[in-house]
């Protein structure tokens, strides 16, 4: 039985590479002094900006919005880490997200079959509310949580206890839906069901072991829970 759907964001809701490829653009060209520096800051970041895509070990995929500020931080002496920082939460507001499906559809059909929704995310709270917004879908989130909610990032269980608690639920009967091994890690930390999507840049194989189902979208978890139910 499954009483509650906690997602991931960037991937899972929404088609990564068609989203956060443009992000990333967008970072290298407001930091980079130079086209040496962007080359640079491109490879830290596993990002291909000719073919706007990502490798499978980019740390764009997996790492918080602070993360990355600090990994490329080194690399643009006289800029301050909470200049950049904040820079790349503003950009990351305004980021243009792309629905990996009818998003409205999908989740209206969860929250009616009675679900508890929330959203785990390794982006800061304040672009993920804002995305959720844009995409017409805030209102059926019961918990959103960013990197800075004060639970921490996955793939540590923060996020995903305080939901859990916040909502009374019992985690075993929580799914914990993701794209990436990040996301099914703190699933299994918490206790809960770990659900893999392919929306996002990791293949099945990637994502398989740590999983207890893999999905092509989010679109076919409605008939998965009923199944499971």
């Amino acid at each position: 039985m499954i009483d509650a759907v906690i997602f991931d964001k960037d991937g899972t809701l929404f088609d990564f590479r068609k989203s956060w490829g443009a992000w990333t653009g967008q970072v290298l060209a407001s930091v980079a002094p130079d086209p040496a520096t962007a080359a640079r800051l491109a490879r830290l970041l596993g990002y291909d900006p000719v073919a706007v895509d990502f490798a499978p070990t980019s740390p764009v995929i997996g790492c918080t919005t602070l993360e990355i500020a600090r990994l490329i931080h080194d690399n643009l002496p006289g800029t301050s880490y909470a200049a950049l920082a904040d820079l790349l939460t503003g950009l990351a507001a305004e980021a243009p997200m792309v629905p990996a499906v009818d998003l409205r559809a999908v989740l209206g059909g969860l929250k009616q079959r009675g679900l508890v929704l929330g959203l785990a995310t390794n982006d800061t709270e304040a672009p993920a509310r804002a995305h959720l917004t844009r995409a017409g879908v805030i209102d059926l989130f019961d918990f959103v949580a960013g990197c800075d909610s004060g639970w921490g990032g996955k793939p540590a269980p923060g996020q995903l206890q305080a939901f859990a608690r916040a909502h009374r639920l019992t985690p075993q009967r929580v799914a914990m839906v993701g794209d990436s091994q990040h996301d099914l890690h703190a699933a299994r930390a918490a206790g809960m069901k770990a659900v893999a999507v392919l929306t996002g840049i990791a293949k099945a194989e990637t994502l398989a072991p740590d999983a207890d189902v893999v999905l092509p979208t989010i679109a076919e978890l409605g008939p998965w829970i009923d199944s499971a139910t």
